[in-house]
């Protein structure tokens, strides 16, 4: 057994003497090169597009610029999977360990995490690389060409799906459901019953066909894998696909705030705890636990992003202290990090993170607009709300196929990049195969209609 495996092991003897609670963890060691395809890809082996590609390119430039450094990537499951750079030293890794375990345990007992884990299985990496293996199959029947726009279309769209809904779902009832017969009075009885009194001959309707759809819907990829009138089976499988994987990460981004903090909280109280770690050892555990839980900017230095690992453990570290961890795991369990802002930062913390929105003008000049927690909450959830996506709808397919779409521009809160938006419905036409309409406003409010 390997130093590491060892610290590991006593590790998660010590987490679970003290209450965490989670699914078993498969830990593998992985090199530089794979763990930057894991992180961009987001699973070990998924579906192939260029997009992908372009990431990785990305990534590849923060990392040699110094600006990103991969310690680990987790998959929540049963088991869990976690992997770690094969060039983290001994410290780090220990340091991992104990992060990936609170990773677990948050997946494992948050309701968000749990509700999916129940409609999907535990076993995201194995469906992924059945889902690769599928299109590949397709790759090899049709083309890559082919594959690929069909691809180009559903990642495009990947966002729009129903987060309330379930992953499972069957069709529309094809007809509007029959109206009960009202039962005969006393008075219709008697005239029915007078002499020479000749009944009618009742015209039985027919089914009446239900509109589709019935109400403004919201997964756009599933509607499309349904009801787009000439996809290929293929093809409808692709968006399908990509919606099982959309609707998998969805609990990763909406509570990445209270995750990332979580874990950052329990790798430090472990560490702090493991007084079976040589002390040099723990001493640079503890440096790699500051450089990752410091705000983006410090000393004279300002930040315009926020770091979701030190706000995340900067609150749980004010909950425990101040409700105890009973209260804490309550909130683990129940919220997500809209609820976790908005009920937990406070005017008070807020001003000790030195928080506030900015507003930038043309001319790139930085401007502090407002220090006020209400705004600081929402500036910080605003990009979270509906999965990232404008909030868009199907609210009418007309007879020849036409498809109508609205953007509902009052609850989201925000207009359409028109540029953007025709590239998307660009993309959604080449699926749809039939004219697209899409009613929405501008970034600057004005109403505007797309078609593709």
């Amino acid at each position: 057994m390997t130093e590491l495996e060892q610290y590991a092991a006593s590790i998660e003897e010590l987490a679970k003497r003290l209450g965490l609670d989670y699914y078993n963890v498969d830990f593998e060691i992985a090199p530089a090169s794979l763990m930057t395809e894991i992180a961009v890809y987001g699973l070990p082996v998924r579906m192939p597009h260029w997009s992908f590609g372009v990431r990785y390119i990305h990534q590849l430039v923060r990392q040699s610029m110094g600006h990103s450094k991969i310690f680990e990537v987790m998959f929540p499951g049963d088991p869990c999977r976690a992997f770690l750079m094969d060039g983290n030293s001994l410290a780090e890794n220990t340091l991992v360990t104990a992060h990936v375990l609170g990773h677990a345990d948050f997946s494992k007992n948050n309701q968000l995490f749990a509700r999916f884990h129940e409609m999907a299985g535990g076993n995201i990496v194995e469906h992924a690389a059945a889902h690769a293996h599928r299109i590949q199959q397709a790759i090899d029947k049709v083309g890559m060409e082919r594959v690929e726009a069909v691809l180009d279309a559903a990642l495009a769209l990947e966002s729009h799906v129903d987060v309330d809904g379930e992953l499972h779902r069957t069709r529309y009832p094809e007809f509007v459901p029959a109206k009960p017969q009202s039962a005969e009075n006393a008075f219709q009885r008697r005239f029915r019953n007078l002499p020479g009194t000749a009944e009618a001959a009742k015209a039985e309707p027919g089914p009446v066909r239900a509109p589709v759809p019935p109400h403004p819907e919201f997964d756009l990829l599933w509607f499309i894998a349904h009801y787009a009138p000439e996809l290929e089976q293929w093809e409808r499988d692709i968006f399908l696909m990509v919606r099982s994987e959309s609707l998998y990460f969805y609990p990763v981004f909406a509570c990445q705030i209270m995750n990332e903090g979580w874990a950052s909280y329990w790798h430090a109280r472990l560490l702090r705890e493991a007084d079976f770690l040589p002390q040099n050892l723990y001493l640079s555990a503890i440096k790699a636990h500051s450089d990752v839980v410091r705000p983006y900017a410090a000393g004279q230095e300002t930040a315009l992003a926020i770091n979701p690992y030190h706000l995340g453990f900067t609150l749980w570290e004010h909950i425990v202290d101040t409700l105890g961890l009973a209260r804490a795991r309550e909130v683990m369990r129940e919220e997500d990090d809209f609820g976790f802002i908005r009920n937990f930062l406070d005017r008070e913390l807020a001003e000790k993170l030195e928080l506030f929105v900015y507003e930038a003008s043309a001319g790139d000049e930085i401007k502090v607009a407002n220090r006020d927690v209400n705004a600081v909450r929402e500036a910080i959830l605003a990009p979270k709300f509906n999965y990232g996506a404008p909030r868009v709808a199907v609210t009418e397919m007309h007879n020849d196929g036409g498809l109508v779409l609205v953007h509902e521009h009052k609850s989201d809160g925000r207009g359409l990049d028109v540029n953007r938006a025709k590239r998307v419905l660009e993309y959604t036409k080449r699926v749809w195969r039939r004219p697209v309409r899409l009613h929405t406003v501008s970034d600057r409010g004005e109403p505007a209609e797309l078609t593709a």
